[in-house]
C-alpha cells in the first residue's frame, strides 16, 4: 500500500485533485506531486456572476481558476477546467434560494459537496482513470474493514466534517484527505517552500456565490416574488411591526428585527406560508428534538439496528458548535430523530444535525441528515400551534 492506503507505487497511481484556487488543494497538489503520484488538476467553473468574480475570499470564478492554472504550472502537472456552471446553478443556488424563500436556513456548502464535487467531478476523475479523487478539506479518512470512515482532523479550528456528512460510503471509499492529519499554519508555510503563488492568498468564505455575504441580494435577484412584507409577531400573538420579506430572517436572529418593545427578542419561527416572522424570548429557541430528512447514516451497525431507547452518541446543530450529548432514534418509515440531552438554542430548518461517536478530535463522524422540523418545550410549541391554527390572532 502507498501513502494513500491505494495499492501499486505512486508513479503508478493516478489522482485527480479537486483544485479550486486556494492555498489547501493546491499544497494538496503539491504534496501528491512530490511524492511522486500522477497527479491531475481539475478545477471547476461554478458560478459568474459580476463582483463575485474578483472580490477576495471567493473561490471557483476568474481569479481562483487562473491561480489554479499558475500552480499547476508550477507543479508541472496537467490541469483542466470544466465548466459546471449549468449544474451548479440547477443543484445549489436555485435550491438555495428556494429554501430561503421557505423559510429555511440552507447549507449550500452541503449541497455543492454532494452533487458538484463529490459526485460529479468524481465520476469526472474515475473518467480520467484515476484511483482516487483528493481534496483539501479539513477532515480525515483512514480504513475501517473493507472500507473507510470519516474522522475530524487535527485543527478543530478548520473541521469542515459538518459540511461533508452527507458524503456516502461509496464516496468515502474514493475520496482522500490529504491534509486532515495538518495545521493549517503548516499548510502554509508548505505552500510557501513549494513556491507556490497563493501561499498567503486569503481563505475563501463558506458561501462562495453570495457577493458581499448578502444573501437577500441573490434571492430577490432569482426570486424577484420573494420579497413579500408581512407582519412581525409576538409569539404570545401580539403584532409588533411589519418586515419587507421573511428572507431577511434567519431563526434565533437577535439584531437587526426591525422592533423594539423593552425586552430582548429573537427570531423564534418562520411562518413562510403566513408571512409572517413569530419573534419571542430566548427560552422560545430551547430545542431538545430534531427530526431529520435525507438523512445518511455511516455507522457500523444498521440504522434498522438501533435499539428502542436509542443510540448514545453526540450531535452538532451548528458548524461552529462543538458536539453535544445526543441519542439518534429510528422511528420507523424513514423518519429519524434526535434528542438533544442539553438543548439547543436557535435550531432552524434546513441546518444540518451531524453526528459523531464522541467530542475529540478524533471522533468518527457517523453521518446526519437535513432539520426538516424540531420541538422546543411544550409551552412554547403550544404557543406556536395557536398562532398556525388561529393567524387571525396577530392581525389588526
Amino acid at each position: 500500500m502507498n501513502s494513500l492506503d491505494l495499492p501499486g507505487r505512486p508513479e503508478d497511481t493516478r489522482i485527480v485533485v479537486a483544485m479550486s484556487g486556494g492555498v489547501d488543494s493546491s499544497v494538496v497538489a503539491g504534496l501528491l506531486s512530490q511524492e511522486g503520484y500522477d497527479v491531475v488538476g481539475v478545477t471547476l467553473q461554478l458560478y459568474d456572476h459580476g463582483s463575485a468574480v474578483h472580490r477576495a475570499g471567493s473561490c471557483c470564478a476568474g481569479r481562483d481558476i487562473e491561480d489554479a492554472q499558475r500552480v499547476a504550472e508550477t507543479l508541472g502537472i496537467p490541469h483542466y477546467v470544466l465548466n459546471y456552471e449549468k449544474r451548479f446553478r440547477e443543484a445549489v443556488i436555485d435550491p438555495f434560494a428556494e429554501s430561503y424563500v421557505a423559510g429555511e436556513t440552507p447549507i449550500p456548502c452541503v449541497a455543492c459537496n454532494q452533487t458538484v464535487k463529490f459526485a460529479d467531478l468524481l465520476v469526472t476523475a474515475q473518467e480520467l482513470g484515476a484511483d482516487a479523487l483528493a481534496t483539501g478539506h479539513y477532515i480525515r479518512s483512514r480504513p475501517n474493514g473493507a472500507h473507510r470512515a470519516l474522522y475530524r482532523p487535527v485543527d478543530a479550528d478548520r473541521d469542515q466534517s459538518y459540511f461533508l456528512f452527507a458524503t456516502t460510503q461509496a464516496q468515502i471509499d474514493y475520496l482522500r484527505f490529504p491534509l486532515g492529519g495538518l495545521p493549517k499554519a503548516k499548510v502554509r508555510e508548505m505552500a510557501q517552500k513549494m513556491g507556490l503563488s497563493v501561499a498567503t492568498k486569503q481563505d475563501s468564505q463558506d458561501i462562495c456565490f453570495v457577493p458581499q455575504g448578502k444573501y437577500s441580494d441573490i434571492i430577490t435577484k432569482l426570486k424577484p416574488d420573494a420579497a413579500t412584507a408581512g407582519d412581525i409577531v409576538h409569539i404570545d400573538g401580539r403584532k409588533l411591526g411589519r418586515h419587507d420579506g421573511i428572507m431577511h430572517y434567519t431563526i434565533g436572529q437577535r439584531r437587526g428585527i426591525g422592533v423594539a418593545t423593552g425586552e430582548p427578542l429573537y427570531v423564534v419561527h418562520l411562518d413562510a406560508e403566513g408571512g409572517r416572522v413569530i419573534v419571542g424570548p430566548r427560552e422560545a429557541l430551547e430545542t431538545h428534538r430534531v427530526f431529520l430528512r435525507d438523512f445518511n447514516w455511516l455507522g457500523d451497525i444498521a440504522l434498522a439496528d438501533i435499539p428502542a431507547e436509542g443510540l448514545e452518541l453526540y450531535a452538532k446543530v451548528r458548524s461552529t458548535r462543538p458536539p453535544q450529548p445526543a441519542s439518534l432514534h429510528n422511528d420507523g418509515g424513514g423518519r429519524v430523530r434526535v434528542e438533544l440531552v442539553d438543548g439547543e438554542a436557535g435550531v432552524a430548518p434546513g441546518q444540518a444535525c451531524v453526528l459523531y461517536s464522541d467530542t475529540g478530535d478524533d471522533a468518527r463522524v457517523f453521518g446526519g441528515g437535513f432539520i426538516e422540523r424540531s420541538e422546543r418545550d411544550r409551552e412554547a410549541e403550544a404557543m406556536l400551534a395557536k398562532l398556525k391554527n388561529k393567524p387571525e390572532l396577530a392581525a389588526g
